[in-house]
């Protein structure tokens, strides 16, 4: 809220006086009151404040993650670039946010950790629904990884119909097909729930958009960012795997979920194949 948006009077010695009784002010918009009492500690641990706003916080960032990658994919299919090409550069720069987040969370050790682990029960990161809608629209499907939220019919739906769902790359693909590149039929029309598999044919039409960028300037550009969104996820990747490493070592995660080797085998996926190897080849 701006000063603009405080009414103010004149007092007695001439003095601008704020009205602070609004309409809506500062705490109601933003609904801090629920905001801030949803750290609910459940053990006598100093840093489990620590931990459960870090992941609040990552949980709002990769909200608005989601926000702004629907639009861009909205108008990617409206052939509309520009606007699109911001949103995932926003994206860019919420990925920052999160990957500092691992550098607070690190200062954190092992003992320190320990102390409040039990509290968390069988929940673990794992669970993220908004995390999974965020790699399946990203390209990384896995439909087995649907089975966390069966017990939530809300969040079930919502993974399940971005897993079902053309991602960004697909989407990217039909657009080139439409600007009369090469593209194969098997890769602008399947089954978006399986995992997408890198073609000849599909690196071959980006090799031809970076070897004559000036002809296809705002595919180039596309293209640019697409790479810059992935090499930003994997940073993240890292990040977390890194932070994981020094706080619980191999050990396996609250839940028996995956350990460090699983983390460092994420690092392996690709969303944007042909985009990573045409590097080679030019």
């Amino acid at each position: 809220m701006s000063d603009q948006d405080i009414k103010t009077s004149v007092d007695i010695s001439g003095e601008k006086a704020i009205h602070w009784k609004q309409d809506i002010s500062y705490g109601d918009y933003l609904s801090l009151d629920q905001l801030l009492s949803a750290q609910n500690i459940r053990s006598d641990s100093h840093d489990e404040m620590m931990f459960i706003i870090i992941h609040q916080a990552s949980e709002l960032w990769m909200k608005l993650c989601i926000h702004e990658l629907t639009s861009a994919m909205e108008k990617l299919q409206a052939d509309d670039l520009g606007p699109a090409m911001k949103m995932i550069a926003r994206i860019a720069r919420i990925q920052e946010q999160l990957i500092h987040s691992w550098n607070i969370l690190s200062t954190m050790t092992p003992k320190d950790y320990m102390s409040f682990r039990e509290s968390l029960g069988q929940s673990s990161g794992f669970q993220s629904y908004q995390y999974r809608i965020i790699e399946f629209a990203l390209g990384n499907k896995n439909a087995a990884m649907i089975k966390a939220h069966e017990d939530h019919p809300d969040r079930y739906a919502a993974v399940k119909g971005a897993l079902e769902s053309p991602s960004l790359y697909d989407l990217t693909l039909q657009l080139l097909a439409r600007r009369g590149f090469d593209i194969p039929e098997s890769h602008v029309n399947r089954d978006w729930s399986t995992p997408y598999q890198a073609s000849d044919a599909v690196e071959r039409a980006w090799s031809e958009v970076y070897k004559q960028g000036d002809d296809h300037w705002d595919l180039y550009e596309w293209a640019e960012k697409l790479v810059d969104l992935e090499h930003r996820f994997q940073t993240w990747r890292y990040s977390h795997m890194k932070t994981v490493e020094r706080i619980i070592g191999y050990r396996r995660g609250t839940g028996g979920t995956a350990d460090v080797h699983y983390l460092k085998k994420a690092l392996d996926l690709r969303f944007f194949p042909e985009l990573w190897n045409v590097r080679t080849a030019l």
